[in-house]
C-alpha cells in the first residue's frame, strides 16, 4: 500500500498544484491513497468546505489539520459533519470534530491520526498520552496507522516517531513548511519523516510574500501575511507499507514543481 502524505497547502497556489499532480499519480498507480495537511488552504489560514472539497475532488483520501484549525468561522460544524477532515486528537475534547478516522482503499484499509505538539505552541493535551489512547482505546489494531504530527519543534517531533516506532505504519511532521533530509525507517519499522514540507508557492516565505514577513521581522510592526503568487510546488512522501505486517518497507521523498 502506498500512501502519499502531502505537505501543508497554503492557498490557491497550493490547491492548484494539488489539482494538477494527485489525479495524474493516483490514475497511474503509483500511489494508493493520499492524505493531505490543508490547515492553510483557505487564503493561508484554515480551511473551508469549499477549500476541503477541491482537494477531496482532486483525489485526497483524508485532510489532516493543525494550529490554524479555527482560522475560518464555519469549520467547527464542518468538522462534525465530515469524517474525512481529521484536527488535531490532543484538542480540548469539547471541540467540534475527531482525531482520527479510517481510509478505505481498493487494496485495503488504513487509520489516519492527528496530533499536534506543545513547544513553541499554544496550550494543548500531552500528544504522547492522547496518541496512546488512541492506540490502546480506539483504533483497530488490525489495520495500518499513519500519524501527522503538528508540531514546531524538531526534538519533539523525532521524540513521537521514537515513541511510535513499531506501533504504527508511519510518523509525518507538518507545520513548519519545510522538507527535510531525515526521511528513514525506525529500527522497528515505522516510516518516518520530521517535516513533509509544503505545497504551495515556491518563491516565498513559507508561502507567504517576502515584504510583509520582512516588515515584521526587521520593525516589529504587524503585517498582514499576503499567500504569495507565481509558481508553486508541492511535497510529501511516499510511505510504502506492508499490508502483511504493516511496517514500512520504503519512504520516499516527493519535490513536484508546476509544469514538471
Amino acid at each position: 500500500m502506498r500512501i502519499l502524505c502531502v505537505g501543508d497547502v497554503v492557498g490557491s497556489p497550493g490547491r492548484r498544484i494539488f489539482k494538477s499532480v494527485i489525479p495524474r499519480l493516483k490514475s497511474s498507480g503509483q500511489i494508493h491513497a493520499v492524505v493531505v495537511n490543508a490547515e492553510n488552504s483557505a487564503g493561508g489560514k484554515g480551511i473551508t468546505a469549499a477549500t476541503a472539497e477541491e482537494l477531496f475532488s482532486a483525489g485526497a483520501d483524508v485532510i489532516t489539520l493543525g494550529d490554524h484549525t479555527w482560522d475560518q468561522k464555519d469549520t467547527g460544524p464542518f468538522l462534525d459533519r465530515e469524517r474525512r477532515v481529521v484536527r488535531p486528537s490532543n484538542f480540548p475534547a469539547s471541540c467540534p470534530g475527531r482525531g482520527w478516522t479510517m481510509v478505505s482503499t481498493p487494496i485495503g484499509d488504513f487509520a489516519v491520526v492527528n496530533i499536534i505538539g506543545r513547544t513553541f505552541m499554544s496550550p494543548s493535551g500531552c500528544p504522547f498520552a492522547e496518541v496512546d489512547r488512541l492506540l490502546c482505546s480506539c483504533i483497530p489494531h488490525n489495520v495500518p496507522v499513519v500519524c501527522d504530527f503538528h508540531a514546531e519543534a524538531t526534538s519533539e517531533k523525532v521524540c513521537m516517531g521514537f515513541h511510535l516506532d513499531g506501533r504504527v505504519s508511519a510518523v509525518f511532521g507538518t507545520h513548519t513548511h519545510v522538507q527535510t533530509s531525515d526521511a528513514k525507517i525506525l529500527p522497528n519499522g515505522t516510516g518516518y519523516i520530521t517535516d513533509l514540507g509544503m505545497t504551495g508557492p515556491e518563491m516565498s516565505v513559507l508561502g507567504r510574500d517576502f515584504e510583509p514577513v520582512y516588515k515584521r521581522f526587521s520593525t516589529g510592526m504587524p503585517a498582514f501575511f499576503s499567500v504569495s503568487s507565481g509558481s508553486a510546488v508541492l511535497e510529501g512522501c511516499i510511505f510504502d507499507v506492508d499490508r502483511d505486517t504493516f511496517a514500512t518497507r520504503s519512504v520516499e521523498c516527493v519535490r513536484m514543481r508546476e509544469g514538471t
